[in-house]
């Protein structure tokens, strides 16, 4: 991206509170120190219990930015319970002609998983709110260096194998919790091939354990290619055993690939990912 472009600014999931304001104008002050222009979208703080509009109202400042050939990417700064009601509303079409990437995490893991199923497109895994947060001067200069100049510094994730040697594949999946909202649906991808990733900050070892019976019920572990597992926040706090290793053991089949990773999940030291591309 070029000094000046506009990007748009939304917040799809859960809207932020009123006390968010001055770490949402920190952020606003940030990305124009960066050379961007952003552009926010009128629903970012709640009105009426989280929301800050409707699915259908969301939905649409999300299509406008697609629409608007001035903005150049767009980035969520929501997280929570509620994105996944946007998706009938979207225009996949217009999304699938667009340049644009959007970038989100947590539950914007039912936004950017819709989009890769429906249209084919990458999204990225991150939440540009970490360039207000405790690791904010490597996260800027890993950020402008990749937004700015094209270089991969934030997609840059180390990771170590519990189970072979390797894997290949294109990357779905992000947070377990809300990818998992997607089952059934026409916005779940089809995972055969593809790299699991697997990510979480609530829960511990009975909601690890359900959500994986339920990852083993949809066939997921005989279709994969790998799994790739970031960080899972409460389960490592609280020192849970088994832990994720123990609990992804268990279900998946000997001979998959499973992969470790620090560098992704819900740490404001967190790098992105590319979901809907192939594993560098």
């Amino acid at each position: 991206m070029k000094d000046g472009e506009k990007v748009g600014i939304v917040c799809c999931s859960n809207g932020r509170r009123p006390e968010h304001r001055e770490k949402i104008k920190e952020l606003e002050e940030t990305l124009k120190a960066m050379g961007l222009c952003p552009v926010f979208s009128d629903y970012i703080y709640e009105k009426d219990s989280v929301f800050s509009g409707t699915a259908q109202e969301r939905a649409k400042a999300l299509m406008d930015f697609y629409r608007d050939r001035e903005i150049q990417a767009i980035f969520d700064i929501s997280g929570g319970d509620i994105a996944n009601g946007i998706l009938p509303y979207l225009d996949y079409e217009v999304i699938a002609e667009s340049r644009k990437v959007f970038w989100g995490y947590s539950d914007l893991t039912t936004v950017i998983n819709a989009i890769y199923a429906k249209t084919g497109k990458a999204s990225v895994l991150y939440q540009i709110r970490n360039l207000i947060y405790e690791h904010r001067e490597r996260q800027k200069v890993d950020f402008q260096s990749t937004v700015m100049e094209g270089k991969k510094d934030l997609f840059h994730i180390q990771r170590h194998f519990i189970s072979q040697k390797e894997m290949h594949g294109i990357v779905v999946g992000g947070n377990i919790r809300c990818f998992l909202k997607l089952a059934g649906t026409e916005y779940m991808p089809d995972l055969s091939g593809k790299i699991l990733l697997l990510e979480s900050y609530h829960g511990t070892v009975p909601q690890m354990e359900t959500y994986l019976c339920q990852l083993e019920q949809l066939g997921a572990f005989e279709k994969i290619s790998g799994i790739l597992l970031g960080t899972f926040t409460q389960m490592e706090a609280e020192k849970c055993m088994p832990d994720i290793e123990m609990l992804v053991r268990k279900f998946a089949p000997e001979n998959l690939p499973i992969a470790v990773t620090r560098d992704i999940g819900h740490g404001s030291d967190a790098k992105g990912i590319v979901i809907g591309q192939e594993l560098q």
